[in-house]
């Protein structure tokens, strides 16, 4: 049975995605977890918590996951694709996070909004990290490693606002086919770098 809590957390991030942070009031977070309004106080401190929790978990379930990444792989190329992979996979995923997470940062007080944007920066510095080490090892071929990272995560939150799970292609060929992007789009060779199970560039169809 899910906990009243977790109601509380599931409607807010339905509602903040739908409506928006100020555009959702305390008796209508009450009403899509089923509690009163007097109770839901118990579950959820301030509306302002509430959205900093939701925040602050999907950030650092993102960054803890990229630690992993960066302490799987040693060489750029293969650092890159499995951060593309993550993210396009999480976003895709959790479309709801996405929006409330990109969107709802300028409704938070200013040393919370800065709380969170550090957390953001986190994740952004392990791209920058990759690329630039890329560059480094002459793997990526960029004339901006800063507008081309920037380009990248626009690409794959991209996903969040259109993916569907039932449509044609399924999520692993999907973050397969955007890694593939990624690196054409650094500049890699592609004729050897190794992306998932297969050699990039071969003629082998994807599952999609």
């Amino acid at each position: 049975m899910t906990s009243s809590g977790e109601r509380v957390r599931v409607a807010a991030l339905e509602l903040f995605a739908e409506r928006g942070f100020h555009g959702t009031g305390i008796r209508q977070l009450a009403e899509r977890a089923g509690l009163s309004s007097a109770s839901l106080y118990h579950y959820m401190g301030t509306k302002e918590d509430l959205l900093v929790e939701l925040m602050r978990t999907s950030l650092e379930r993102l960054l803890d996951a990229t630690a992993d990444v960066l302490a799987t792989h040693d060489d750029a190329v293969p650092r890159l694709t499995a951060l593309v992979r993550l993210h396009v996979t999480s976003h895709a995923e959790r479309p709801l996070e996405t929006r409330v997470v990109d969107d709802e940062v300028h409704a938070l007080s200013p040393q919370r909004r800065a709380d969170v944007v550090a957390l953001r920066d986190r994740y952004e510095s392990a791209w920058r990290e990759v690329i630039d080490q890329g560059v480094a090892e002459g793997a990526f071929r960029v004339e901006s490693a800063g507008v081309a990272r920037r380009a990248l995560l626009e690409m794959c939150s991209g996903v969040a606002r259109w993916f569907d799970p039932a449509g044609p292609t399924a999520l692993p060929a999907l973050a397969e086919q955007y890694a593939l992007l990624a690196l054409r789009l650094l500049g890699a060779d592609t004729r050897t770098a190794v992306v998932g199970v297969r050699r990039v560039g071969d003629d082998t169809p994807s599952p999609v």
